[in-house]
């Protein structure tokens, strides 16, 4: 993270349809935790899938990403750090297997501006 700032918004949902926003997924998991404590994060009971995550860092608390003409004034990462081009990855892009024990995914946060 570029800053302690804000707050770091995460989704991660085992459903295409509703990546990267998980809106609209009951099954998504999300958390919402302080930037200064989001270096490592712990999803736990996780069914046996394919997942996608998808962060924010939410540098000021309002809870979604700010924008300039389209581009994100804010931090973003995804799962297996896809190439970002023209807006958020494909599911597929991001997704990552989870079948039993500890699975480790580390999520690098891009700034654009």
């Amino acid at each position: 993270m570029r800053s302690a700032k804000g707050q770091v918004l995460v989704c991660l949902t085992m459903r295409p349809d509703h990546f990267p926003d998980c809106q609209g997924d009951p099954q998504a998991r999300r958390l919402t935790v302080p930037t200064a404590k989001a270096a490592a994060l712990r999803f736990t009971d996780l069914p046996t899938g394919g997942y996608a995550i998808a962060l924010i860092h939410d540098e000021n608390g309002n809870n979604k990403l700010d924008t300039f003409f389209g581009i994100p004034k804010e931090g973003f990462g995804f799962s297996r750090n896809p190439v970002i081009r023209f807006g958020a990855p494909k599911f597929a892009a991001a997704r990552f297997d989870v079948a039993s024990g500890n699975v480790d995914e580390m999520v690098r946060v891009k700034y654009m501006l």
